[in-house]
């Protein structure tokens, strides 16, 4: 009668920690592929809910700051377009007009209005969204400070404009679009603002 044949055990060991380090590999690649999507999925996510659109224009390039090629002004519709801002922070942000009636295709401008308030130099940024949802596909930006992070000294005020025409397409029930920024602080741009402790500190060096 054969006997079982015994493995040894550094053997069985060995092989554990080998699938082990694969199982782990695999995890990691997933994981780090995983990483990549975040990008396209976040896009599509905003694309669907108008949240921070980024349109043919903001992507950059040379179409940035064309004109639209053709444009047929509709002068039989008028949009109001309703200007809104959030301040998410110590600092002034307001557009210089509340509205705007537009026609379809002609290119219009707003200036939006930025102080900052801190004592300390800030890095900042804007993110668009719209309402009604559906109308981000047609409010075409051919300039705006949304494009961009910037960095204001403290007290430093800057004035930004917004050039945008709305598409011929835009559905004929809205009649009414709101473009809103929200302008927040970009962190780890800037170095953050001193403690009483670190004030104190240099108080004593000088």
């Amino acid at each position: 009668m054969d006997r079982p044949v015994l493995r040894n055990p550094s053997s069985l060991l060995r092989g554990d920690n080998r699938r082990m380090t694969v199982k782990l590999a695999v995890v990691a690649a997933l994981m780090f592929g995983f990483g990549y999507a975040l990008v396209p999925i976040y896009k599509a996510i905003c694309n669907a809910l108008g949240v921070n659109v980024l349109s043919v224009s903001e992507r950059g390039g040379p179409v940035a700051r064309r004109l639209p090629a053709n444009t047929q002004v509709d002068r039989s519709r008028t949009v109001t377009i309703e200007f809104d801002a959030n301040a998410r922070g110590p600092w002034d942000f307001k557009p210089a007009l509340r509205s705007l009636q537009v026609h379809p295709g002609e290119v219009a401008t707003v200036m939006y209005e930025f102080r900052n308030k801190q004592n300390r130099t800030m890095a900042a940024q804007a993110i668009a969204s719209f309402a009604p949802m559906n109308s981000a596909a047609h409010f075409n930006k051919l300039e705006c400070f949304c494009f961009n992070e910037y960095t204001l000294a403290p007290g430093e005020s800057r004035q930004w404009p917004v050039v945008f025409y709305v598409d011929s397409k835009l559905p004929k029930d809205v009649t009414t679009i709101t473009l809103s920024y929200t302008f927040f602080e970009v962190g780890g741009k800037v170095p953050p603002a001193p403690t009483a402790a670190a004030r104190a500190l240099d108080g004593g060096r000088s």
